[in-house]
């Protein structure tokens, strides 16, 4: 995973979550809501980079074992 891609997924749960407790605090369903969205929307883009890494790592051993069976001929 990317730097940016963990600040930006940290930041939205960090900033859902401060939303969601302002929301609990302030007895505001409508920020308290808003703040569990913000925070579920960065767990998932950190679950999405996580993914994408995995494809990359994937497709990355894939092209290494065709070059050595392409060396080995």
């Amino acid at each position: 995973m990317s730097l940016n891609d963990k600040i930006d997924s940290t930041k939205d749960q960090v900033s859902g979550k401060a939303k969601e407790l302002d929301g609990k605090a302030t007895n505001d369903k409508l920020r308290e809501a808003e703040g569990k969205g913000q925070a579920a929307w960065g767990k998932a883009k950190d679950k999405f980079s996580e993914l994408k890494d995995a494809a990359k790592d994937t497709a990355d051993d894939v092209k290494r074992k065709l070059e050595e069976e392409k060396t080995q001929e």
